[in-house]
């Protein structure tokens, strides 16, 4: 059952860092995109073309920027309309069922394993030898937990997911459903036309404050580590492939496939089914497109799309310049035709 939440406009401001306008006492029950936004519910406009189509709209309140016109509505003034908005969808979103606090009676958890304090274990979660969990952590039904594995405290894993052995996870982590961290890499050697499984011996670091989307895999190193760095952000459906070191507050949109023992460089954005080659180095700052293919080192701040990636300007110039190739091309069929009478005639 969903709890109905209240809020004044002025309450709001002050948790969000915005400045009231209009009646500060206006009450808020919900908040929702300016499509659909009803009179007791606040949105927001981060551009001067949503903000005119926001202040016509059935919505009560309005987040905007300083100096936004609300059009009589109530709102709130901020610097960033959709980071104060995502802060507001906190405040009225509904809560997530948990299990309860303590270890389900349908769950398995090994002797010598660590369980902190105000752990909630949901029903036919396994937990191996040398586990330790922090404080808080949750585990809900189905996820497993491989030996001497390492889980900081406020971390949540969701149904399905699978941490192998000897795998750390920092604090305050999110895994999804059906995740899976710490599988071997896919490293073979070949011999005599057969190929032989090189032993994956190395480990996965996820470091604090890192969320990992539903069915992402992160394979463990050969020897090593695989590192995910704090704050990154990770979508569903990625492959990280073993000794992969990720840097701190990246983000790494849904189908990218990373090749083993790259490196991507601190806050670099990897948009969605993007291709990352094994052994490439990314340079912090920068920004692969969707759909790009980095097959060669990049420098920092780099910003490239295309297959192979290269600087998104030269990328737009070629696809400009290839819708045009059908045209081109008949022009210079045209040529052809001309010189051929041209010779035909000087000939005769």
């Amino acid at each position: 059952m969903v709890k109905e939440k209240e809020i004044t406009l002025e309450e709001l401001a002050k948790l969000v860092g915005g400045v009231p306008a209009g009646d500060a006492r206006f009450r808020i029950m919900g908040a929702a995109p300016v499509e659909s936004a009803g009179a007791s519910d606040i949105t927001f406009a981060e551009n001067a073309k949503i903000l005119e189509i926001a202040g016509n709209s059935g919505a009560g309140a309005v987040i905007a920027k300083h100096g936004g016109d609300l059009k009589g509505k109530p709102g709130i003034l901020v610097d960033n309309p959709r980071f104060a908005f995502a802060r507001t969808l906190e405040i009225f979103a509904p809560d997530i069922p948990r299990p309860a606090e303590g270890v389900h009676r349908k769950s398995i958890v090994a002797e010598s394993a660590v369980i902190g304090k105000g752990a909630r274990i949901g029903p036919n979660v396994i937990i191996g030898a040398g586990v330790v969990l922090g404080e808080g952590v949750v585990l809900y039904p189905g996820v497993y937990v491989g030996e001497d594995t390492r889980i900081g405290a406020r971390t949540v894993i969701y149904p399905n997911a699978v941490i192998r052995e000897r795998v750390s996870i920092g604090r305050g982590v999110i895994i999804h459903g059906g995740a899976i961290i710490g599988a071997d890499g896919f490293g073979f050697v070949t011999s005599r036309n057969k190929h032989y499984k090189i032993p994956q011996i190395g480990t996965v670091i996820v470091e604090d404050d890192v969320e990992i989307g539903a069915n992402t895999c992160i394979d463990r190193g050969t020897m090593g580590a695989t590192i995910i760095g704090k704050g990154t952000k990770i979508d569903n459906l990625v492959q990280i492939g073993h000794n992969v070191q990720i840097g701190e507050n990246c983000i790494v949109v849904g189908q990218t496939g990373i090749g083993g023992s790259s490196e991507i460089g601190e806050g670099s954005v990897l948009a969605g089914q993007a291709g990352i080659r094994d052994h490439v180095k990314i340079g912090p700052g920068s920004t692969v497109a969707g759909l790009t293919l980095v097959s060669a080192n990049l420098p920092p701040g780099s910003f490239v799309s295309g297959r192979p990636a290269r600087p998104h300007r030269e990328q737009l110039k070629m696809e400009a310049a290839s819708r045009k190739l059908p045209e081109v091309l008949e022009r210079l069929r045209e040529l052809e035709r001309r010189i051929a009478e041209i010779e035909r005639d000087v000939r005769q």
